[in-house]
C-alpha cells in the first residue's frame, strides 16, 4: 500500500499520509514528497493525515524539514493517537495540528430550527447539532463559538456548542446538548403553549438581548449590512425612492447594542422553563428596527406572495404566524397606541422588503415567474412605504 500521494491545486500542496511512516519507509516517502514539490512549488503545504496509523520519529523529522522549508504549513485530520505523539513531541506548539472530526448522519433526524445559514438536528434525546449550509464551514463554526461565549459571558441565555463533527455527505456541524429542549415552533405546533404565551416568552429573551451592550468591534454592524443591501437596489428602484432608502437607512443612529439577526420561533429553545438561543451565527448590534425588520420577515414578509412558505419554514400557519408577528411587535413596544405599533411596523417593513427584494434578485427571481412576482411586490410596499416615512428610528 502507498504511504504517501501528493497533489497541487492553486498554490496549496496537499501531502496524504497513509497508514505507518517510520523508519521503514521514511526516506521513500520523503523522496516521493521532494520529488513531486521540485515540479509543483507551493506557499501552502497541507499534510492530510487521515489515513495516518503512526509517525515514528523519522517521520516526525520530514514534518519538520517542510515546516522549515514552507512556513505555512499545516496538518489536518490528525487521530486522536497521532494527535497525542505530536503533542508529546512539542510539535503543537510549534504549527497548526487539526484534530480529526468525528463523522455523523443526520439522515432521518427531526429539523427542530432553521437559520440564515444551517439547519438544526435533533441526533437523540439530549443532542442537537447545526449543519451548516456551507460546505467549508469551518471559519464560520469557530465564528459563532466566539459569538455564542460571548453572549454567554454577558449574560444572554445561549447553547454552547461543545464538538465539531462532519457530516456524512459532506459539511460540517456544531453539537450541543440540549435535554429534551423544545423549540418555541413546536410548542405552539403541538398547541402545549398559546400563541400569546410563546409570543410572551420570546419578547422577554429579545428585550434581554436587546438590553446588553456589547463592544462594537466583537460582533458585525447591522447598519453597515442594511446600507449595502438598500445600496444593492440602486439600479432597481427609481432614484428618488433609491436615494430616500439610503438616507433612511444612513441615518439610523450607531448603536452598541446586542441582536440576533435572525430572531424566530425556531431559533429559541425551551429547557427546563428556560429560555435559549441555538443560532448565534448571525449575531450582530444595532438599531432594534433591523432586528424587527428580520423578524417581520421570517413571519410574514417572506410570505408575502405565498403563503405556503411560512408553513414549510417555521410549521406554522400564515395566519398564526401574522398574529404572532403582531401580538409580538404589541408586546416589545410595551402598550403603545395602535397608531404607534403602525408606525413601527412600516419603519421595518422598509428594511425587511429591501431584504427579501436584494436576495430574490440574487437568487435569479428575475428569470422566474414567483421571483418575479416577489420582487414586484416589494417595489410597490417600499414605493407606498416610502412615500410616508421620514425615519427609521423609534
Amino acid at each position: 500500500m502507498k504511504n504517501v500521494s501528493c497533489h497541487e491545486e492553486g498554490g496549496t500542496l496537499t501531502i496524504a499520509l497513509n497508514g505507518h511512516v517510520d523508519s521503514a519507509n521514511a526516506a521513500a516517502v520523503e523522496e516521493e514528497i521532494s520529488g513531486f514539490r521540485a515540479t509543483h512549488p507551493a506557499q501552502t503545504i497541507v499534510v492530510d493525515c487521515e489515513k495516518l496509523d503512526y509517525i515514528s520519529s523519522a517521520g516526525l523529522r520530514i514534518i519538520l524539514r517542510l515546516k522549515k522549508a514552507v512556513a505555512d504549513t499545516r496538518l489536518v485530520n490528525v487521530s486522536a493517537e497521532v494527535y497525542e505523539i505530536f503533542d508529546m513531541t512539542g510539535f503543537t506548539e510549534m504549527m497548526e495540528i487539526q484534530k480529526a472530526y468525528r463523522v455523523i448522519s443526520v439522515e432521518g433526524c427531526e429539523v427542530i430550527g432553521q437559520g440564515a445559514n444551517g439547519k438544526v438536528y435533533r441526533i437523540d434525546r439530549d443532542t442537537i447539532v447545526k449543519v451548516y449550509l456551507n460546505p467549508d464551514a469551518l471559519p464560520e463554526i469557530h465564528r459563532e463559538r466566539e459569538l455564542a461565549r460571548t453572549a454567554f459571558v454577558l449574560g444572554v441565555p445561549t447553547a454552547i456548542p461543545y464538538d465539531v463533527v462532519r457530516i456524512e455527505g459532506g459539511g460540517y456541524g456544531s453539537v450541543f446538548e440540549l435535554l429534551n429542549a423544545v423549540s418555541f415552533a413546536k410548542l405552539l405546533i403541538r398547541g402545549e403553549k398559546t400563541v400569546d404565551e410563546v409570543a410572551k416568552m420570546s419578547v422577554d429573551l429579545l428585550k434581554l438581548i436587546h438590553s446588553t451592550v456589547v463592544k462594537p468591534e466583537t460582533m458585525p454592524d447591522m447598519k453597515a449590512v442594511a446600507l449595502d443591501w438598500a445600496d444593492f437596489l440602486a439600479d432597481y428602484l427609481p432614484e428618488e425612492q433609491y436615494r430616500k432608502l439610503h438616507a433612511l437607512v444612513a441615518a439610523v443612529p450607531e448603536d452598541n447594542h446586542m441582536m440576533h439577526g435572525d430572531y424566530h420561533i425556531k431559533n429559541v429553545m425551551l429547557q427546563n422553563g428556560e429560555s435559549l438561543l441555538i443560532d448565534m451565527d448571525t449575531l450582530c448590534h444595532g438599531h432594534p428596527v433591523f432586528e424587527l425588520a428580520s423578524m417581520f420577515n421570517a413571519y410574514v414578509g417572506y410570505s408575502d406572495t405565498d403563503h405556503s412558505i411560512v408553513q414549510s419554514f417555521l410549521g406554522i400557519s400564515w395566519e398564526t404566524a401574522a398574529e404572532f408577528w403582531n401580538k409580538s411587535l404589541r408586546l416589545y413596544l410595551d402598550g403603545a397606541d395602535e397608531a404607534a405599533v403602525k408606525a413601527v411596523e412600516e419603519k421595518a417593513m422598509i428594511v425587511g422588503y429591501t431584504r427579501i427584494m436584494r436576495r430574490s434578485i440574487r437568487r435569479n427571481g428575475l428569470n422566474t415567474e414567483a421571483g418575479r412576482r416577489e420582487i414586484e411586490n416589494c417595489k410597490q410596499k417600499l414605493a407606498e412605504l416610502l412615500s410616508r416615512v421620514d425615519a427609521l428610528t423609534f
